[in-house]
């Protein structure tokens, strides 16, 4: 890494931070290599919790802190370490944190990526406890088999800011469309960093899956995202379609209470609240398909989970897409099929649901979740087979297609 990379400025707002932490250690991410963990080792980076600080606690090495430090370096380089993603996809932007690290944060960083086939990579040994240690000649030989110094950089060098824990996120937004398995993080030329988040959709290879059985079509470790919603004032739509079970509240889509509810609520014969406002998140799936299992988790939810349900889909090609986001998804009643009618709702319960499309067959390539009259959903799992349909933009370039797999055998 002779030449190093143009400094670059960070981003001010990030949209990115509601998609998955694609390094997380709690979708599987991992920490390959660190060419030193003196302080506090890599592993601190993707630990799915928030940074903590304890101000009177301290190692045989030194201060006790939550990240990545390395010691101060007395010899020529600077600090790296490599990360294999616990999600593959694309990655639209990173978060690196450093909160607590003041006066020994990194004060400059760059970040690389690869896409790694998995049958040609070699087994690492598992690091073990590392604090106070460095990397050995072993471990230098065995990771430069990668030659990770010529991946491509998804972040140029840039200078990070510190401040309190609110504000000592440095965010940076990423613009390639690419695949990644694996990052490499430089610090310059060394210092401490608290967490390093990879904001992304996951990517699936849809030629693999076995066409008898359903698959999780809206999973974001598949490619689906939220992409349009009435009110996420507690939690983000994009946490239903997370990674296993959720965590906690905070861990799902948890809407405001809203204004319009009568004074006095009633129910109808059937056990439905007679209230007419609801809120709505729309979700683009990771490829289409049809639905014919639907499963609505409101685990945790148990004084804050919707009364009611639906479940719509719909058909569209990126440029609709488009224009919908533009227009508050204002889209026309008779575009929507309906996949689930309407169905009572309890708290803290795993709903299951056989959707409409056994036996309408209809192809959608997103679907719409409306509660009412408001709450909180943990886990929202629309489960199909993928279709090969292939959907273009009305200029019909190739190089626009709708995310289709092309060669992909049609289940219907």
């Amino acid at each position: 890494m002779a030449d190093y990379p143009k400094e670059r400025k960070q981003a001010r707002f990030a949209d990115f931070i509601h998609l998955i932490d694609m390094a997380s250690e709690s979708v599987g991410g991992k920490i390959l290599f660190a060419t030193d963990d003196f302080f506090a080792p890599a592993e601190n980076l993707i630990k799915s919790d928030a940074p903590s600080f304890k101000a009177h606690e301290y190692t045989e090495f030194g201060k006790w802190m939550d990240g990545w430090e390395t010691r101060r370096k007395r010899v020529p380089g600077h600090d790296w370490c490599i990360i294999k993603l616990g999600i593959q996809g694309i990655i639209r932007g990173f978060d690196v944190d450093i909160s607590y690290f003041i006066g020994n944060y990194a004060p400059r960083m760059s970040i690389q990526a690869a896409n790694l086939p998995e049958d040609k990579l070699q087994e690492f040994p598992e690091r073990g406890i590392r604090t106070g240690a460095a990397a050995t000649p072993e471990e230098f030989e065995a990771i430069a088999e990668l030659k990770s110094e010529n991946w491509n950089y998804l972040v140029r060098m840039a200078e990070l800011k510190p401040g309190n824990p609110s504000s000592s996120h440095n965010y940076f937004p990423v613009h390639s469309q690419q695949k990644w398995t694996h990052i490499r993080l430089n610090i310059f030329p060394d210092g401490g960093i608290a967490r390093l988040r990879a904001y992304g959709t996951g990517q699936k290879d849809w030629t693999a899956t076995d066409p008898t059985e359903p698959v999780d079509l809206v999973a974001i470790a598949y490619g689906g995202v939220c992409v349009g919603f009435s009110n996420a004032y507690f939690g983000h739509p994009n946490n239903m379609i997370g990674v296993g079970s959720a965590k906690s509240m905070a861990d799902g889509w948890e809407t405001a209470r809203r204004l319009d509810r009568p004074p006095v609520l009633e129910n109808d014969e059937n056990g439905i609240l007679l209230v007419q406002g609801c809120e709505w998140a729309v979700f683009r799936l990771g490829h289409p398909g049809v639905i014919t299992q639907i499963e609505i988790d409101t685990k945790h939810f148990k004084g804050n989970s919707p009364d009611r349900c639906k479940l719509d889909g719909c058909i569209l090609t990126t440029q609709e897409e488009e224009d919908m986001i533009k227009q508050k998804w204002d889209l026309p009643a008779h575009k929507w099929k309906p996949l689930l009618p309407v169905m009572k709702l309890f708290p803290n319960q795993t709903h299951l649901f056989n959707s409409l499309t056994l036996e309408l067959q209809d192809v959608i390539t997103h679907a719409r979740l409306t509660i009412a009259p408001d709450g909180g959903v943990s886990r929202l799992r629309l489960k199909g087979f993928p279709s090969s349909i292939c959907l273009l933009r009305p200029s019909e370039k190739p190089g626009m297609r709708f995310s289709v797999k092309p060669g992909f055998r049609a289940n219907l």
